[in-house]
């Protein structure tokens, strides 16, 4: 069960990351648009799950370890933004969110079923 305080804290954490990723570490990421789609964050407000969508990008999974390469940049970044909100800053853990692609192979089988028209009697 998730709590108002965690559901609040990780719209601040979603809401700070995407301008991160959006404004201040563009530079890491160039050519790549990087959305936060979720983040789920651990009752004890340790650890912060994050679902990353990646637009642009063929390997995704490469951008994704570039990320965590680049996670105590964007971690210290994020601490000069929530600072004042919280004692201590969740650990980061980046995923992919694997929702729009899915969603985009759904919406290609539907399309490519061939349904034969119904009889009339």
């Amino acid at each position: 069960m998730t709590s108002t305080r965690q559901l609040k804290f990780s719209r601040l954490i979603q809401k700070e990351l995407a301008d991160i990723f959006q404004k201040d570490q563009k530079s890491f990421f160039t050519g790549n648009i990087i959305s936060v789609t979720h983040v789920e964050v651990s009752p004890d407000f340790s650890v912060a799950n994050i679902f990353l969508s990646v637009i642009l990008e063929k390997d995704k999974d490469q951008l994704l370890s570039a990320v965590n390469h680049h996670k105590g940049a964007i971690k210290k970044n994020l601490s000069k933004r929530i600072g004042k909100h919280t004692r201590r800053i969740p650990d980061l853990i980046f995923n992919l969110d694997q929702g729009a692609e899915h969603a985009q192979k759904m919406e290609n089988l539907f399309k490519n079923l061939n349904i034969p028209p119904e009889e009339e009697n």
